[in-house]
This record gives C-alpha cells, structure tokens and sequence, in this order.
C-alpha cells in the first residue's frame, strides 16, 4: 500500500503515519515527491486495512499496490526514475552510450578503446575486470588488475567506468573501483548478491537473465532496493529461445512494458544479443526507436584479436558510425514528440 500525504502534511503528521506502519509490523519507506510525500508500506503479507491511515491528519489517499515488485513498480513512483553518474543522467531526456571492450585485457588495449569511443560520444566506459565465462578455461579477466586499469581509464578520459561483479566476496573491490556495478544475466537470481547490491552506495545495472520473465527481472530489482539501495539500471540484453541465427533473442518488447510497468530506466545491450558484429547496429537503432535509455555496445580494435566476443565487438569506426545514427535518430524522436519523458 502506498499513503499518499496532502501537500501541505507536517512532519509530525508524516512521522505519525510512520510510527503506525510500525506499530502494526510493517516498514515504512517515505517516497518524497516533487509536490507531496507518500509513504510505501512494505513487508505486509496480506492486504493492508486502509482506514486507521484515512483516520489520520494529514493522510490524502491510501492506493493499494497490487504488483509483487512495489518499490520499483509505477504504482509506487509514478515520477521516472533518473540515475546520475558524475555528469551523466540515465533515464528519459537522455540517451546513454555505454561503449568498451568485452573485458580488459592490458592499460593498452583499454585506453586505446576509450579513447576511440570518447571522441565518438561515449559517456560510460564498460570492460569486464571478472569475466563468467560458460568455459572454465577461457578467459576469466584480470580481476584487481582490470579495476585498476579501469581506474585509469577514468582518470585520464572523465568518462565513469561500469564493470561486473559476480560474488560476495569480491563486491567490496569491485564497489571500491567501479562507478556502476553490473550484475550479470547469470546472477540476475543470486539474492545474496542482489542484497549485497542493496546496501551498496553506486548505482546498480541490472542485466536481464537470459530466460528471466520481465516480473522476475523486476523482482530481481525489488531485492536490491529492499537493502535501500534506489539507484537501479535495467539492461535488456536477449533472452535465450530456439533460434540459431544469433546468440540470443532482443526483446524489444520489454522497453515499452518496463516503461509501463516501473520507473526504473531500461537500457539495451544488442552485442550480447546478437553475437554477430553485423546484427548490433541494426538492433541498436530499433532499440532506440522504441524508447530505450541508453545503449551498451561492445567495441574493440583489434576484434580479431580479443580474449573475449570478439566476434560481436564493433570496429571503432563502425560505433563512430552507430553514435552519429542514433544521435540524429533520437533528435528527431524527441522533436516529433515520441520520447516522452514520463514514460
């Protein structure tokens, strides 16, 4: 349940309805809005009696919630959610290119990428430090190494960097270096991970399981802001069917159903979607035309050549390419009205 406070609610009246929610078992989670102050109510197992917080001064409404996700669902925050990196907004009004290697290989290799893909428009660095891989003897990162190169790779270009955490144990290092942290397709359902993500203090981009459903995908959400954390980035990077044309299938449906569903802002990752270099342009483009916030694509320079995906890695001159489509794309869109920034 969501109570909704009048406009001009005092704080003694908004700490009276909290200290009910408290009273009867349940958590408060105060939501302040542009306007007014709602109070979400979690931890309920059944449906919540409306009348003792109508009784209340001060209280407008109590709307029932009646999604499984609460914290991240539209019934409890109808205002879209933007994430702030530094400089960098994630969410409607913008679109966000995150761009880099597959994983970090050498100092070299990442600031040679960086700053192939910063000239072209880039705002967020990725490269994988800790890298799952399905075989154990591929490639499996450099670990503290990468994270200290990807250091670097912020240092010297100012763009923030987003890389993948894949257990408990190392989140401390990862939290310490990284400026977003991703949780992968394969840890999209490890809840000691996703809690452990909740009390972090950086944004978290949260990667869609490759057979997740989209209300598994925002339950997944829902564990990390039950820790408190707020700051979440869903990424739609395909889900696994029957096809061979491609690694896996882009859901581009999901974009316009999350917009609906939650305020959190979507992303689409269409290297790991496509794992064939030709197909992740096309597919960035459409993921632009239905109302994606951002993009994570793959860019090496040396594909050829990379200890990971290289097959799906853009050439810097391809993603040169891709940003100034997308760019002009996008004006247009947001001229024409299409990209609303409420939804």
């Amino acid at each position: 349940m969501l109570v909704v406070m009048e406009q001009n609610a005092t704080q003694e009246q908004i700490d009276a309805v909290t200290s009910l929610i408290r009273e009867r078992g349940y958590t408060p989670r105060p939501i302040p809005g542009g306007e007014r102050v709602s109070i979400g109510i979690l931890n309920n197992e059944g449906a919540v009696d409306p009348n003792p917080f109508l009784a209340l001064p001060g209280v407008k409404q109590a709307i029932p919630v009646t999604r499984p996700y609460k914290q991240v669902s539209r019934e409890f925050r109808k205002e879209s959610s933007v994430i702030r990196v530094g400089d960098v907004s994630i969410g409607p009004g913008s679109l966000t290119m995150m761009a880099g290697p597959c994983a970090i290989e050498s100092k070299e290799q990442a600031l040679t990428i960086a700053g192939h893909v910063r000239a072209a428009g880039a705002h967020i660095f990725r490269g994988g430090a800790y890298k799952p891989r399905t075989s154990p003897y591929s490639f499996q990162g450099l670990g503290k190494e990468g994270l200290v190169i990807l250091a670097e790779v912020r240092r010297q270009t100012g763009m923030p960097v987003v890389t993948e955490v894949m257990e408990t144990e190392t989140f401390d290092l990862v939290e310490e270096y990284a400026d977003i942290i991703q949780i992968g397709t394969r840890n999209m359902q490890n809840f000691s991970l996703l809690r452990r993500a909740g009390r972090a203090k950086k944004p978290i981009l949260l990667k869609r399981g490759m057979a997740a459903t989209i209300d598994e995908w925002l339950m997944a959400a829902e564990y990390i802001f039950s820790e408190g954390n707020d700051q979440v980035i869903l990424c739609e990077r395909g889900v696994r069917t029957f096809v061979n044309h491609s690694r896996n299938t882009l859901d581009l449906s999901a974009v316009p159903v999350v917009r609906k569903e939650s305020h959190l802002p979507i992303i689409i990752d269409p290297s790991h979607a496509a794992g064939l270099r030709d197909q992740v342009i096309p597919l960035a483009r459409a993921a632009v035309a239905v109302g994606a916030h951002g993009l994570m694509v793959e860019v090496h320079h040396e594909p050829e050549r990379a200890l990971s995906d290289g097959a799906q890695s853009l050439y810097p001159e391809q993603f040169d390419r891709l940003q100034r489509q997308i760019s002009a794309f996008y004006e247009i869109l947001c001229r024409n009205g299409t990209m609303g920034h409420s939804m």
